[in-house]
């Protein structure tokens, strides 16, 4: 077992958001995380990734309880965070970006590496590398964040809405780079709302409304509830 989180709550200060959730991904998976917008999914990520302090249960990463350790050094185990709204630098150019990336000590022995494993699955940000980040298209800026996080050398991602606000064939060419990256032997935990190409992809599939976890199964499982398929997998 790669990642298991058990009995995980977290709060923003009043407010309990995340209700015993408990999760578990197997090395080489790529498991989706589906909910409403506001029930909880992008706290789950910050949580596993540090970024929450109020939370308690246990997250275990490759045997190792990280739930205290600070973002810092869970980027150093080899967890990287990939936000929705990208996070990046606008006025720095593409490679800067990338370079920022690689900024712990494990990934930056890798850079030379892993600049060349990124500009083979983004072509066009090898063609943009001296291009200022704001200046890119929405899909663009996706790539660069997607990019930037493998620049960590991170063996698990945690992908936060990779699809949000693209055009269809964006989110078609999102999954299929999703697809690649999991292919090339990474770990995949992905939060969406109801994006049939990255639910596609799914090993295993959650659903997690009002902070809890209410569906956990294979995509079979999912295809034969009449309301996942209707509300999550954009089915009728």
């Amino acid at each position: 077992m790669m990642l298991s989180i058990e009995n995980l709550n977290a709060y923003y200060g009043q407010a309990h958001v995340l209700k015993d959730v408990s999760i578990k991904v197997n090395k080489g998976q790529v498991v989706v995380m589906l909910g409403p917008n506001g029930h909880g999914k992008s706290t789950l990520l910050k949580s596993l990734c540090g970024m929450v302090d109020s939370k308690k249960g246990r997250i275990s990463y490759k045997d190792q309880d990280i739930i205290r350790l600070p973002s810092e050094k869970i980027v150093n185990l080899g967890i990287t965070y990939i936000a929705e709204n990208r996070e990046l630098f606008p006025y720095m150019s593409v490679m800067e970006n990338l370079k920022l990336g690689a900024y712990s000590k494990n990934a930056r022995k890798h850079e030379k590496e892993n600049l060349e494993r990124v500009f083979t699955l983004f072509p066009r940000l090898a063609q943009r590398k001296k291009q200022y980040a704001s200046t890119m298209s929405g899909g663009e800026a996706k790539m660069l964040a997607i990019a930037r996080g493998l620049m960590s050398n991170a063996d698990f991602l945690a992908i936060d809405e990779p699809s949000l606000g693209l055009q269809p064939n964006l989110r078609t060419e999102v999954a299929r780079i999703i697809r690649e990256i999991n292919n090339q032997g990474k770990t995949i935990l992905v939060v969406e709302q109801n994006i049939p190409q990255i639910t596609d992809l799914a090993d295993k599939l959650y659903v997690l409304e009002e902070g809890r976890i209410t569906f956990e199964g294979s995509k079979d499982d999912a295809l034969s509830n009449d309301r996942l398929k209707e509300i999550f997998l954009g089915m009728c």
